[in-house]
């Protein structure tokens, strides 16, 4: 594959992440996923370079979920979710550190991954935390795709382990923040 077919690939989960994020903003609170294909975030054929675009993609992925709570740690008052930006601001480094770890490691590449665009949830009122659910919500089942897209065609261990461990931290979020856009916003 191409350097320039490697690079839209990638191009092309992190903007599927993006419009996701965009369009659970824009239609809140009736958010429906049903502006990308739920079924794949399209990592590519299982070639040498799959784990390489999944590492960077879920790299954009983690520094997408740090961009997001660092408006939310700024603007949220509910005590829940400043602990949850406080714990990604937190651990997400880590993971991204390893990630990027891995990419030197088997590809011998040192590039930095680009920051995603995410969307800018606007200053706190009675629909700000709404914004917030929604797009976490979208990213995360993002991420649940990615992981199940990785787990299917990815053979190296460490991948999988990686996959594995996102996966059921994502699943895991995902209920709660389910719970809690029900519990405040009956949604």
């Amino acid at each position: 594959m191409s350097k320039i077919s490697t690079l839209l690939v990638i191009s092309l989960v992190i903007t599927a992440c993006i419009v996701g994020m965009v369009v659970g903003y824009a239609l809140s609170p009736e958010y429906q996923f049903g502006a990308y294909d739920k079924t794949t975030t399209d990592l590519g054929r299982p070639d040498r370079w799959l784990d390489l675009r999944y590492v960077n993609a879920m790299i954009a992925h983690h520094r997408g979920a740090m961009l997001v709570a660092g408006q939310s740690l700024e603007n949220t008052e509910r005590q829940e979710l400043k602990d949850l930006s406080a714990e990604i601001l937190k651990n997400e480094p880590v993971a991204i550190a390893e990630l990027y770890q891995q990419k030197k490691e088997w590809y011998g590449d040192t590039r930095t991954v680009k920051d995603p665009i995410v969307p800018k949830l606007g200053i706190y009122d009675e629909k700000y935390d709404l914004r917030l659910l929604n797009a976490l919500i979208a990213h995360h089942e993002l991420g649940l795709l990615m992981t199940k897209e990785i787990k299917s065609k990815s053979s190296r261990t460490e991948v999988l382990n990686n996959a594995d461990a996102v996966d059921t931290f994502l699943t895991t979020t995902l209920k709660v923040f389910k719970d809690w856009r029900k519990q405040w916003y009956n949604i």
